[in-house]
């Protein structure tokens, strides 16, 4: 058999996949069906930009396997209920062992609810703000490999997106997770070359 490139490990079907997902079933399960996927839908875009504050310092895995929780204790993610959210759901979410017990993140996911009715008064939707973001092919590796991949913790339209954010009132929405928030949303294929999955959106 062919030698993997750096980066890209067998998964339990023998598949090649992005070596970071393989070592558990349920990061198997969101690298082949979700990530890198294109989306357009306001309310997974909403939840996505959240959960990725909630990751800052943790590792997304631990977000994952919280996920059905973060739904249940946010209203499913409906930026409009979030927003109406005060100081006793605060104190409940701060109780709430489903989710990551942070009160600067739960305020912010509340805050950054009301900055998204803001956004869509603006511009419409959300899908349609975060995809003007999307950078051009040119912009981007022609091969991607683990080296380039590393070299791109942050890019200028990332960067572009989170000042933009900032502008806005939005927090916990440094480069650094707006880039991992536009990888997971297919904004870019961060698949590497020799991974199955890559293109496959």
């Amino acid at each position: 058999m062919a030698r993997l490139p750096a980066g890209v490990k067998l998964g339990p079907d023998d598949r090649p996949r992005c070596g970071w997902c393989v070592g558990s079933p349920d990061y198997v399960a969101y690298h082949d069906a979700e990530w890198g996927r294109p989306v357009h839908d306001d309310r997974r875009l909403f939840e996505k930009l959240c959960l990725e504050g909630f990751q800052a310092g943790l590792s997304w895995l631990t977000i994952l396997r919280k996920r059905e929780g973060f739904r249940a204790a946010f209203a499913g993610f409906d930026p409009a209920a979030v927003a109406r959210f005060g100081a006793r759901d605060v104190k409940r979410l701060l109780a709430d062992a489903a989710i990551v017990r942070h009160r600067g993140k739960v305020e912010a996911t509340i805050h950054n609810a009301g900055r998204y009715l803001a956004l869509i008064e603006e511009c419409g939707s959300l899908d349609a703000y975060v995809w003007r973001f999307e950078p051009p092919a040119s912009a981007r590796p022609r091969k991607l490999t683990l080296a380039a991949l590393r070299a791109m913790p942050t890019t200028p339209a990332s960067t572009a997106m989170s000042k933009d954010l900032k502008r806005r009132g939005w927090r916990f929405v440094g480069p650094t997770t707006v880039y991992a928030f536009m990888q997971a949303m297919g904004l870019v294929d961060d698949h590497l070359d020799g991974c199955a999955f890559r293109g496959a959106a």
